[in-house]
């Protein structure tokens, strides 16, 4: 096992990212972040009210204050990039966490600091801040179980939204055939009904526009049952998606009673396994990982999981002692 002193970039890393419970400063860290992002979306709520316009410098300052925090984030953030992918370099690594979710949502949240933030377009950027509470529940099981039934099923639901949009435009140029010379204002166009489309295929039905010659009412009963149709079919993937899951979980639990034939490997910064797919290290088909524990989490090991280090894989390998 590796026992080297953590150098202060390494001890940094760990408390903004890994947020083990066993360490206090990344403990204390977290709990920080997670109010500093209430803070911050209850300020831009609280704004909205004309009530608070007496307190709205003061939100204004702390709002100020929080955006400054979340500079500084940001930047410690890069700083740490290329410990939290090992397996390239520095400048690789920037860029890769530039281009991630977490790094795009960091960006537009500080963007209204620019001197040019009076913009409409960039206070609407407010609303981006909300999504930093998804780092609130990224630490639990819960939350990266959904994140992986959305990007094992991820082709599947891009297929099925697709073809929504299809039937979207098509039900809206069919309603504006049917409609137009009745309601020239309402169905001025082909691209006028998608409202009414959208309204229709995701069984909403708004009822501001709607169709009053025949052929309109026609398409629009095929267009309201084909949507009940449509909108299943998402939710049944995902739904799928989660009982594979629970199946695949079960199953692990049963491996780990079951088998004596175990082991676990610690990942060391300096491993030859940081930076692979469970793909490529099960490529020995003697070795099966049955368990990849990070942190606080047990993560179910998918073919495209890549280790990191400090990542405890749990193993069944013919060659393990018993």
């Amino acid at each position: 096992m590796n026992t080297r002193a953590l150098t202060k970039k390494e001890k940094l890393f760990k408390i903004i990212t890994i947020g083990s419970r066993e360490d206090i400063p990344s403990r204390i860290f977290d709990l920080f972040l997670v109010v500093l992002i209430l803070t911050n979306v209850i300020l831009t709520f609280l704004m909205t009210f004309k009530y608070f316009d007496p307190y709205y410098g003061v939100f204004h300052q702390i709002e100020i204050a929080t955006l400054i925090l979340f500079t500084i984030e940001y930047i410690l953030r890069i700083y740490t990039s290329d410990l939290l992918y090992p397996d390239k370099t520095k400048g690789k690594a920037v860029i890769k966490f530039l281009l991630s979710f977490d790094g795009i949502v960091d960006l537009l949240t500080i963007l209204p600091l620019v001197p040019f933030a009076g913009f409409v377009a960039f206070r609407i950027l407010r609303v981006v801040r909300i999504f930093h509470l998804f780092r609130i529940n990224a630490t639990y099981d819960s939350f990266n179980v959904i994140a992986q039934v959305i990007s094992d099923k991820k082709r599947q639901i891009a297929s099925s939204v697709l073809i929504i949009f299809i039937f979207m435009l098509a039900s809206s140029l069919g309603m504006y055939s049917a409609e137009h010379d009745t309601q020239p204002e309402a169905f001025a166009n082909a691209f006028s009904g998608i409202w009414w489309s959208v309204s229709a295929l995701l069984t909403v039905g708004y009822g501001d526009i709607y169709p009053m010659t025949v052929w309109g009412k026609i398409l629009g009963i095929f267009v309201a049952f084909l949507g009940v149709g449509l909108v299943a079919i998402p939710t049944g993937i995902i739904s799928a998606g989660f009982v594979e899951q629970y199946t695949l979980s079960t199953s692990l639990g049963k491996k780990l009673e079951d088998t004596r034939e175990i082991g676990e490997i610690i990942i060391g910064a300096d491993s030859e396994f940081v930076g692979k797919t469970i793909r490529e290290i099960t490529k020995d088909k003697s070795l099966e990982v049955l368990l990849v524990m990070r942190g606080d989490l047990h993560i179910v090991p998918t073919q495209t999981l890549t280790l990191e280090p400090k990542d405890v894989v749990v193993i069944k390998s013919d060659r393990v002692e018993k």
